[in-house]
């Protein structure tokens, strides 16, 4: 199956690059551009892409909120946000985690990478670099936004204590294969807590999870420093 792919990035050449890579491959293809946040929902909305390639800081309507606005619409349920950053780790990043994002990349990434990242996320897998994952775990994910009402351990009531163990070890960032080996069972069997386990908590993917399981003290970020 071929992943629809919508880029929404202000810069022509970077969408243009972008574009002539991911047309490259026999497996995806770009069905649309969009150079702002509010033209990047309005074609995810009538092209229904696999994946919007999101740039956070772009004029007018900014990719933050796009990201929202997408992740929010019951009718782009299956369409995922990959986020495309100069800044790895600014709380940006994690605000785009927080509204739905499945995961993000650096724009110094490499062709590969990049290719990879948005088959992970087209797959339904979050896309979270190490770097990345540990420092806005800590410095953001953890802190509940202002007004937000936290998660509590009361909301995950509905897990089994399996799937709560499963759900921390994702959060802690293990693969599937390592979790399996820790818990002596098969991937197969993670991979059905993760989903069970997102089902529940209707957590939009395994991106999502993770900072359910920071902000509801399930894990515990690691102090500064």
């Amino acid at each position: 199956m071929t992943i629809r792919v919508l880029l929404a990035d202000d810069q022509a050449l970077l969408r243009a690059t972008f574009r002539i890579l991911i047309d490259s491959c026999e497996d995806m293809e770009v069905v649309g551009e969009a150079t702002d946040g509010e033209e990047a929902v309005a074609l995810a909305r009538s092209l229904r892409p696999d994946l919007v390639l999101m740039d956070i800081r772009m004029p007018g309507t900014d990719g933050l909120a796009a990201t929202s606005a997408i992740c929010a619409d019951p009718d782009l349920a299956d369409t995922r946000v990959l986020i495309l950053t100069t800044f790895e780790i600014d709380e940006y990043v994690a605000e785009a985690l927080r509204a739905g994002a499945s995961g993000f990349l650096g724009k110094d990434v490499t062709a590969d990478a990049l290719l990879a990242g948005v088959r992970t996320v087209a797959a339904g897998d979050s896309l979270l670099s190490p770097l990345a994952t540990r420092t806005v775990i800590t410095r953001f994910l953890a802190v509940p936004p202002k007004g937000a009402r936290p998660a509590v351990p009361a909301d995950l009531a509905p897990l089994t204590a399996r799937e709560r163990e499963v759900m921390a070890s994702v959060a802690e960032g293990h693969s599937n294969d390592e979790i399996a080996g820790k818990l002596f069972v098969s991937p197969l069997t993670v991979r059905t807590h993760v989903h069970r386990a997102m089902t529940k908590l209707g957590a939009r993917d395994r991106a999502q999870l993770v900072v359910i399981a920071y902000q509801s003290g399930l894990v515990q970020a690691p102090p500064r420093g």
